[in-house]
This record gives C-alpha cells, sequence and structure tokens, in this order.
C-alpha cells in the first residue's frame, strides 16, 4: 500500500473554521486495498505504528485527526503533527468465525476509523442494519464523535460511543486489540489484525470515550441493530410550564400525546427561544420508530433539518444584529424550520441515516453545553434561562434526553440526562451568556458536564471534580495501556495538559 502521504509544515484550520494552528507535519493515511479487514487494519496499524514511533524518537506531539469537526481546540497541536485518518474508511462484514462464541456477528460491523457517520450508515445498511443513535450532523468520523462522546436525543440510548465493542489502539509500544474483560473476537482473528489482545474493563471504558489521550485509534467493531425507520414530527410551537414538568419527568408519552403523536417517541429534541420560551414559539423535533419497509424511497436530503444546518440558518440570520431579542430570535428560528411537518400531513418516513444532517459548516457558531441529570432540568429551567439573559443571551437553546453513556469520561453519567445546548452567534456576548449558565448552575448546587468538542472552560481542576472516580480510573487505565511516559507524551498537547488528561 502507498505510504503516507507528508504535507510538509503548514497552518491548518479545522472544518468550520473556529480553530487553526502551525503545524509541523499534516500526514494523511493511506488506504489498504486489501480485501480482508483483518489484513487491511494490519498495514495500516503498521504505519501508524511507524508514524509514532518516529515522533517519539524526534520528540514531536501527535494528534490524531479525523473530519476536524470539533469547534473545540480538542485535535490541535501547535508545532506537532496531525495525522489525518479520512482515507482509512472502509466497513467490513465480519463472519460467526471471527467472534467468540456466543456473539452474535450478524449485527457487528469492523469500521476503520477514518469512515464518517454517514458512510457507516450507508455501510449499515447495505447489510439490513442501523445505527441507534447518532449526534445533529453525520460529517464526523465515527472514532472522532465517539471519542468526544457525541450523542443525540434518543431517549432509550446513550451516546454514538454505545456502539463500540472492541477496538485497534496503536501507541508507540505496539498495536493494541482492546476489548471488555469479556471475550468479543476469537484470538485468530485478533492476531491476522496484527495486534496484541489487552482484554480490561477499564482500559476499554477508556478508549471508547477518550478524548485522543488513549493512544491512536485505527479501527472498531461496532454494534448495530436491525434495519429499521423513523417517522418525523417536526413543527413550531408553544411550550408551558407543565411541558417542562414532564420531559423533567420523563413523560415523553403525555408530552408527545400533546404536540405529536399518541405513542411513545424515539427521539425528542426542543429548541427554545430563551428571551420568552413560554410565548414565543419553539422548535420541535420528535422522531417514532417504525419497521422497514424497502418499498419507501429515500426522501431528499436533509429529512427534518433539525440539527446543525438549522442553527447555521439561525446563527446567519441573528449574526446582522448587534441586539438580540425575543422577536429578532424568533424570526430567525422560523427561518431554521422554514418547512414544519406536523401530524396531519403526508407521513415523513425514512430510515434512521436519512434522518442527519448533510455535513455542512457551522458558520462560525458558538457551541458550548452542560449535561445534568434530567430530574433536575424543572428545578434548574428559570434559574438557567435567567442567568443566560443575564449575559445577554446570544443563542438558543436546545433541550436533548438521553440515557447513561458508555465511557468513563462519558459527559451524559447521570441516568437519565437532559443536555442543553447552546448554539448561536461566535460571539463574547455568547461566551458570557454560557460563563453566566454554568456560574449559576454550580451556586444552585446542580451537577453537570459539559461536552469535550464544546466551548466548554474547563481546566484540570474541573476535570477532575466533575469525574471523580472515573477520572482517576481513566488516569490508571492509561497508565496500563501506556506503562512507559515517553508514549503518553507523544499523544500530548496544550489543550490535553490543561484538561488535566495528559
Amino acid at each position: 500500500m502507498p505510504a503516507p502521504h507528508r504535507h510538509g509544515a503548514l497552518r491548518w484550520t479545522n472544518y468550520h473554521g473556529t480553530e487553526s494552528a502551525d503545524l509541523a507535519d499534516l500526514v494523511e493515511l493511506t488506504n489498504s486495498t486489501a480485501e480482508s479487514g483483518r489484513d487491511a487494519l494490519r498495514e495500516v496499524a503498521r504505519d501508524v505504528l511507524a508514524l509514532l514511533q518516529q515522533a517519539r524518537a524526534a520528540g514531536i506531539h501527535v494528534r490524531p485527526l479525523g473530519s476536524g469537526w470539533s469547534p473545540s481546540p480538542i485535535s490541535i497541536v501547535h508545532g506537532g503533527w496531525l495525522v489525518e485518518t479520512r482515507r482509512i474508511n472502509r466497513c467490513f462484514r465480519l463472519d460467526s468465525d471471527d467472534v467468540a462464541s456466543g456473539v452474535d456477528a450478524s449485527r457487528l460491523m469492523l469500521v476503520q476509523a477514518g469512515a464518517t457517520v454517514d458512510e457507516v450508515n450507508d455501510s449499515a445498511e447495505e447489510m439490513g442494519l442501523s445505527l441507534v443513535t447518532g449526534g445533529a450532523s453525520n460529517g464526523q468520523t465515527l472514532a472522532g464523535a465517539a471519542a468526544t462522546g457525541t450523542h443525540g436525543s434518543v431517549l432509550s440510548a446513550g451516546g454514538i460511543q454505545d456502539h463500540i465493542r472492541a477496538l485497534q489502539v496503536v501507541t508507540p509500544s505496539g498495536i493494541f486489540w482492546v476489548e471488555p474483560q469479556q471475550p468479543l473476537m476469537t484470538p485468530g482473528f485478533v492476531a491476522n489484525t496484527g495486534s496484541t489482545i489487552l482484554r480490561d474493563d477499564d482500559v476499554f471504558a477508556a478508549c471508547v470515550v477518550a478524548v485522543g489521550a488513549m493512544g491512536f485509534v485505527t479501527a472498531m467493531v461496532i454494534a448495530c441493530e436491525p434495519i429499521y425507520m423513523v417517522r418525523n414530527i417536526q413543527k413550531r410551537a408553544r411550550l408551558t410550564r407543565e411541558h417542562v414538568t414532564r420531559l423533567a419527568d420523563g413523560d415523553f408519552r403525555g408530552f408527545s400525546r400533546e404536540l405529536g403523536l399518541d405513542e411513545d417517541p424515539y427521539f425528542a429534541q426542543v429548541i427554545l427561544n430563551p428571551f420568552d420560551p413560554f410565548d414565543k414559539d419553539a422548535l420541535l423535533r420528535l422522531l417514532y420508530r417504525r419497521a422497514y419497509d424497502p418499498a419507501i424511497p429515500p426522501p431528499p436530503r436533509p429529512l427534518a433539518g433539525a440539527g446543525y444546518d438549522a442553527l447555521t440558518l439561525i446563527g446567519k440570520a441573528m449574526a446582522g444584529f448587534d441586539l438580540f431579542r425575543a422577536d429578532v430570535l424568533q424570526l430567525a428560528m422560523r427561518a431554521g424550520y422554514a418547512v414544519q411537518r406536523d401530524v396531519d400531513d403526508p407521513e415523513a418516513v425514512a430510515t434512521w441515516g436519512n434522518t442527519t444532517e448533510p455535513h455542512n459548516p457551522i458558520a462560525n457558531l458558538f457551541n458550548g453545553s452542560v449535561t445534568m441529570a434530567r430530574a433536575d432540568l424543572e428545578r434548574a429551567f428559570d434559574p438557567l434561562i435567567e442567568a443566560f439573559l443575564s449575559g445577554g443571551g446570544g443563542t438558543v437553546v436546545t433541550l436533548r434526553f438521553m440515557k447513561r453513556a458508555a465511557g468513563l469520561l462519558a459527559p451524559a453519567r447521570f441516568d437519565e440526562n437532559v443536555v442543553i445546548d447552546f448554539d448561536g452567534p461566535r460571539s463574547d456576548v455568547s461566551h458570557r451568556s454560557y460563563r453566566a449558565v454554568v456560574a449559576r448552575l454550580d451556586a444552585l448546587g446542580i451537577r453537570f458536564t459539559r461536552h469535550w468538542g464544546k466551548t466548554n472552560d474547563l481546566d484540570a481542576a474541573r476535570v477532575a471534580h466533575d469525574y471523580g472516580a472515573d477520572y482517576h480510573r481513566f488516569r490508571a487505565a492509561q497508565r496500563r495501556m501506556m506503562p512507559d511516559p515517553g508514549d503518553l507524551a507523544v499523544f500530548g498537547s496544550d489543550c490535553l495538559t490543561h484538561l488535566g488528561l495528559i
């Protein structure tokens, strides 16, 4: 296979234009053309191993790079190497001979680390499978989305990392196949990938949300569900305090009965106008599971427009105003939800992969979020809105709901979570409002976490505080993965040092 392509020293800017760095080298991995997934993994991992060993010898820091999707500086390394994975993007079926006794191979996929969520969705559907959940967009690599704990609003699921069952991880000392203690793949399969088996529950839990601090992930085994479809309801509607209570209580059926269909939703998302959350329209998106019907053609994309594309429109509309007020924001929100799909409209039904956004840049938006126990939503709602407006209130406020997610550093660490996103123009007002929310939640004594891939204002002390014993388990797992401090140093960056993760 061709050697990795080295672009040399250059200034790199992330996908959304929010962060940049002067690199010593941008290295583009090339993919193996081997027919066997095991052979492809082995060849790519050997290239990565050689790069990491070169970097260690030269004292160079390395960061894996997927789509460069995160608006935060999490993937930045000043003066180091960014190693781009986008070309290692193949997906493979697995056979019963590849997996341990008792494991159902029919729901598993072998996915290289550079495959985007969109590519994984397409491959899964070709195999008669669907992902269980995902974020608002599909342009991230699945490995990168997992590494930062990306989530959606599927009520019965955690984060995108919950799909992962095993990972191939490379350090300067070797190529490792990381699984939980319970075996997934056969020793023969692992040996053919050129990997050494490392079965450890905590190392696995650290690797699924690694924030780039556990080595270089080159491939994963993910678990899917048999292919299904969802019906989309997307509309503007007025919320009441009773609706907030229903959401906090987990009465999604009651919420849906009043504003959508009289059935349990699979997915529920609410975008609020914080200047007047009860007298101005909110933007609702409700998805309902349906059996797969091959006779239903794929819809024009996007089916829904309830993720970053809608928020991009909102951000663009808001960016022309110096003062953000309820009416101005309402006009922007209406532009973001120009197309509605209500209960009595012709049904919009599509596979899960056709519900996510095409990967368009976020148009220089501010992105921040907090995740808390869903039961705290009602108590936090008014103080949170008040604090947000005290800072100037430069963004919309989105509510998403999910279960506890996998991973020691998963932000969704409560049994039932509400994720509150703040998306709007990238400005001092937006950031000031977000900081006011964080300060108010702290004053109320409400536990919460923040998204690794968004603006978060975290530091090492706060990370250790928020994750407690799980933070210390992560650092212990990191030492088991890379007992040689020189190996860990290869993955260092200003951001990871600031967060206390290296």
